[in-house]
């Protein structure tokens, strides 16, 4: 069983979270049936909180589909999902437009109100994602949404929302031994307001892993997730470096008798505030490996190794999401900003 984190009002969730993002189609052929049958697996190993969002295609209806299909395991589910709203309807989003797209996930998913619905805003130039926010609060005054998260937000925009009075529980964010622009400002503020952070991209898609160690850097990647996460390797430092931080992380694999995996995302639910990281997984292979790094307790000499592979490259610049923000720039080119239409 994976342990479980608690926020202050007694809502407990796994510290090990089910992704959706690769459930979508976008990394390649998903057998549905499969998919589904494997969800079980996952909450039998105590996996029980799943991540999702209105943009991932066909997504919440799987994790619904789910439910209905296994109604004792689905009553130990915690849903995470998304508010979304596409590029080309920022400017127009009030409040029957987040009242009709949390109906549309509540009926999806085949439940009476959503633990947690975690909101992303793609441009800020349109400047509605306070009026967004506060409507998603009239939501939750509603009891169709049990607390409000944000995902991708950056330091300001966060603490508008805060000013604002929306009430924040979580902040999703890419957060890993390879990307630390969490760390500073955002920990900061989220610990002042007792915000958690839910960590993506602990594993970079899979790069940090025992998959790469020694190999020559891929070509002609297709697979977004990889181009995305091979993009901030190069900001880092590159191939070598990411082999360098590779090795680190094998010496303490080997140590701790788990994979290279493990070990990165053991790393990242270290970092102050983390209370889950999110798994973005296919299938049921590596239930095992993501849950042991809920149980792996990694030293003082295991963190000094981490840290002097990790500051031998360089740091991805600015707030969180900044790079991918910029949509005219190699991270923001290969966004998907019209999905909620689909």
């Amino acid at each position: 069983m994976t342990a479980r984190y608690v926020l202050s009002d007694g809502y407990r969730f796994s510290r090990i979270i089910k992704g959706g993002w690769h459930l979508a189609g976008d990394h390649g052929a998903i057998d549905r049936q499969q998919a589904i049958k494997d969800m079980a697996a996952f909450v039998d190993a105590g996996v029980t909180t799943f991540d999702c969002a209105d943009i991932y295609t066909g997504v919440e209806e799987m994790i619904g589909d789910f439910i209905r299909a296994e109604p004792r395991l689905g009553a130990q589910v915690q849903i995470h999902t998304k508010f979304v709203p596409d590029l080309s309807d920022l400017a127009s989003v009030n409040g029957a437009y987040v009242a009709r797209i949390i109906d549309r996930s509540l009926r999806r998913l085949g439940v009476e109100q959503l633990d947690v619905v975690q909101f992303h805003w793609w441009d800020y130039d349109a400047a509605r994602y306070v009026e967004a926010a506060l409507e998603l609060d009239r939501q939750r005054a509603a009891g169709k949404i049990g607390r409000i998260g944000v995902t991708n937000f950056d330091t300001p925009r966060l603490t508008e929302l805060l000013e604002a009075g929306v009430p924040i529980a979580t902040n999703q964010l890419q957060y890993s031994l390879l990307d630390r622009r969490p760390a500073g400002a955002m920990t900061a503020l989220c610990q002042a307001h007792d915000i958690v952070m839910l960590c993506y991209g602990t594993v970079a898609g899979g790069f940090l892993s025992d998959r790469w160690l020694g190999q020559p850097p891929p070509e002609g990647l297709t697979n977004r997730s990889l181009i995305k996460y091979q993009l901030i390797i190069e900001d880092c430092g590159g191939w070598d470096f990411l082999q360098g931080l590779l090795s680190a992380l094998k010496v303490i694999a080997v140590k701790h008798e788990v994979d290279v995996a493990t070990i990165a995302t053991a790393a990242a639910l270290t970092f102050p505030n983390v209370a889950a990281a999110i798994v973005g997984a296919t299938s049921a292979r590596h239930i095992a490996a993501n849950v042991a790094a809920t149980k792996v307790v990694l030293d003082d000499e295991d963190l000094t190794m981490l840290n002097a592979a990790r500051d031998s490259g360089a740091e991805v610049g600015g707030d969180v999401f900044a790079l991918e923000r910029d949509r005219d720039g190699r991270h923001g080119r290969i966004m998907k900003y019209e999905l909620n239409k689909t």
